[in-house]
């Protein structure tokens, strides 16, 4: 397998982490099961889970930066993971809360950040 692809299914599976990381409290409060936690609790709970974020996302980047043999250059590997961390957010979002529809002007956005990988990856002189 490629160290490009490696870098994207790594940094897919770490931006899953991400996102119960960061949102997954506000899953557990809307179903119930968090709402006397103080807290510490929950910002250590979420720590718990960044850490497996980041067992993930610092070998992708090693693993994908040019400066360590792989194929993406530091500005490709970072609008590259972009992409993929809203990418991953809004199925997250559309599958497990469901409380947001996702609207046209979320799909031009995304039109905008698909155009921004494009740029990125265009070779200048």
């Amino acid at each position: 397998m490629s160290k490009g692809l490696i870098t994207i299914l790594m940094l897919v599976v770490s931006n899953v982490f991400m996102t119960f990381a960061w949102y997954g409290n506000l899953k557990l409060t809307e179903m119930k099961i968090n709402t006397d936690w103080p807290l510490i609790l929950i910002i250590l709970a979420s720590w718990g889970v960044a850490l497996l974020e980041y067992s993930f996302l610092i070998p992708a980047n090693r693993i994908g930066s040019q400066i360590n043999g792989g194929p993406f250059t530091l500005m490709q590997l970072k609008i590259l993971a972009e992409c993929i961390s809203l990418t991953v957010f809004t199925i997250i979002v559309a599958t497990v809360f469901k409380s947001e529809p996702i609207r046209w002007n979320h799909f031009v956005s995304f039109g905008f950040i698909i155009l921004a990988v494009i740029f990125a990856f265009l070779k200048t002189k």
